[in-house]
């Protein structure tokens, strides 16, 4: 790992109305660690993730990737710098051969440069990118319609369309949502491949105990504020934390 942060968020703040989504949040991060969001619902880790990402424009704060100040980017422009996210909801083109929706990403200008600036076998390149997040090669399932595919092939796609952009940091919000405990299972060794590859991972998570396997510190929110940073083990032991997840009655008759 190198010493200087590939990412670096100085003072973040979003307000919606009178309400801060993001109220004042500081961290960094080093190129190949892992970091999980958490925290309760409504506590502001997708207003974080849009925030990186360029969906939402801050109130104040800012944010540096590989030391260039990139508050207010455009997630396309985000993308071109390697900044790619995955979403809650996956939308792919339902209409379209599972396959053919990572054509669009395999075409993008960073896709391009990464292999030289040529488009090459596209069609084979998505085939092979979807047999890394587990499709079956032999099946008829890369050749069917993504609308037909069910709820834990659809995250797979989600992240083969992130992997397609040779992204240096892969942000996934709420990856293992909806999906079973095998499925879970057999993406936690893929995710640990792109970590020891070298890209730096942000997951928001639910899903804590898989989580936890993947991720090298958490930063945990509520209501908007960071209330802690550091191991997963030591984090999840701080009062404020309990608090946040269990209420303080039950952590004071504890």
């Amino acid at each position: 790992m190198a010493n200087e942060p590939i990412l670096r968020i100085v003072g973040l703040t979003k307000s919606f109305g009178g309400e801060k989504a993001a109220d004042n949040i500081s961290f960094e991060l080093v190129p190949g660690q892992a970091l999980g969001i958490i925290g309760p619902n409504g506590s502001g880790k997708s207003t974080l993730i849009n925030l990186i990402t360029g969906f939402v424009k801050p109130t104040a704060g800012q944010i540096f990737f590989k030391g260039k100040n990139i508050t207010g980017i455009a997630p396309h422009k985000a993308v071109d710098l390697g900044i790619t996210r995955s979403f809650q909801m996956s939308r792919p083109f339902y209409n379209l051969p599972v396959f053919k929706n990572l054509i669009i990403p395999l075409s993008s200008p960073r896709a391009r440069r990464s292999r030289g600036g040529k488009y090459g076998d596209r069609d084979e390149t998505a085939i092979h990118l979807l047999e890394e997040v587990g499709f079956e090669r032999d099946s008829q399932v890369p050749y069917k319609d993504a609308g037909a595919l069910p709820h834990g092939y659809l995250k797979r796609l989600e992240l083969a369309r992130c992997l397609s952009l040779e992204p240096e940091m892969l942000i996934l919000d709420e990856l293992f949502s909806g999906m079973s405990m095998s499925e879970i299972a057999s993406v936690i060794p893929l995710l640990e491949k792109i970590k020891e590859d070298g890209c730096t991972l942000v997951m928001v998570e639910h899903r804590l105990t898989e989580l936890f396997r993947i991720i090298d510190k958490v930063i945990v929110l509520n209501f908007g504020q960071k209330i802690a940073e550091g191991k997963p083990s030591d984090v999840m032991k701080q009062e404020a934390v309990m608090k946040a997840y269990l209420g303080s009655e039950v952590v004071e008759s504890a």
